[in-house]
C-alpha cells in the first residue's frame, strides 16, 4: 500500500494529480499573485496533502516553472491547431495565443504584480519563448523558397521585435481602450508580411513547401516543449 501523502504509483494517476496541483496553482497565482500564494494554499485548493506537492516538486519555484512549461505546451498546441502556413501567419498566431494566456503574457512582460519574486528572478535569463535551432532551419527554408527576403540581416530578431513590440504596447488610460487581442495579432502578421516578405507570388510547390515547413517547425518546437514539461512534472515514471 502507498504511504500516506504519496502520489499514486500508477503513472496516469500521478499525472492527473500533478495537473490538478498545477491547475490550483494557476488559479491562485492569477487571483492573488505569486508572492502571496503559498504551498499550503495550493494544497488546499488542489485537495492534496502539502507533502504530496513536495514529492512532485522540491520548491515553489520548481512547481511554478512546471506550470509555465505546461502553458507553453498548450500555447504551441493552440497555434498548431490553427494551421498557420507562412511566417507572418505563424507570428500572428503566436501573438493571439500568448495574449490569451495571462500567465505566459505576465512572464514575458516581467509583470511583478502577478509573478512577483519569480518574475524578478527570471528577468536576467530573458523572457522570450525558446524556439532555438528549429526556427533557424525553418527561416532558412523560407529564404530558399523565396517566401522571405534574403537581404534581411537577422530574420528572427526582426520577427521577434515585431511580436514583442505589439505585445508590449504601452498601457492606455481606462477611457482610451486599446486594440483587441485579435486586432493586435492581425497587426503582428501584417507587419511581418510587409517587412520580411519578398512580395512575389510563390509557385504551388513552393507555397506547399512553406506551409509544410511551418507545421514541421511547430511540431519540432512542441516536441521539445513536451520533453521539458515531462522533465519538470515531478513524476517518478514519465507519463507524457
Amino acid at each position: 500500500m502507498a504511504r500516506t501523502g504519496r502520489p499514486p504509483q500508477d503513472p496516469a494517476r500521478q499525472l492527473e494529480r500533478a495537473h490538478r496541483i498545477l491547475d490550483a496553482a494557476a488559479e491562485l497565482v492569477l487571483r492573488w499573485g505569486y508572492d502571496k500564494t503559498t504551498i499550503d494554499d495550493v494544497s488546499k485548493r488542489a485537495g492534496v496533502a502539502k507533502g504530496t506537492i513536495y514529492l512532485h516538486w522540491k520548491t515553489r519555484d520548481d512547481l511554478f516553472a512546471a506550470l509555465l512549461r505546461r502553458e507553453r505546451v498548450r500555447m504551441l498546441a493552440d497555434v498548431r491547431g490553427r494551421g498557420p502556413a507562412t511566417l507572418s501567419e505563424l507570428y500572428g498566431e503566436f501573438a493571439r495565443a500568448l495574449l490569451g494566456r495571462p500567465l505566459l503574457s505576465a512572464f514575458m512582460r516581467g509583470d511583478s504584480e502577478i509573478l512577483g519574486k519569480f518574475a524578478r528572478q527570471k528577468q536576467q535569463a530573458g523572457r522570450a519563448p525558446e524556439m532555438g535551432g528549429p526556427l533557424d532551419a525553418y527561416v532558412a527554408e523560407l529564404v530558399k523558397r523565396g517566401a522571405v527576403r534574403e537581404e534581411v540581416e537577422d530574420h528572427i530578431l526582426v520577427a521577434n521585435a515585431v511580436l514583442y513590440g505589439f505585445l508590449f504596447l504601452p498601457d492606455r488610460r481606462p477611457d482610451e481602450p486599446g486594440p483587441s487581442d485579435d486586432r493586435i495579432a492581425d497587426m503582428v502578421a501584417d507587419t511581418i508580411e510587409r517587412t520580411m516578405s519578398t512580395g512575389r507570388p510563390l509557385s504551388g510547390d513552393d507555397a506547399s513547401a512553406v506551409a509544410r515547413a511551418t507545421l514541421d517547425f511547430l511540431d519540432a518546437t512542441e516536441e521539445v516543449a513536451q520533453l521539458k514539461l515531462a522533465a519538470s512534472m515531478g513524476l517518478k515514471e514519465r507519463a507524457l
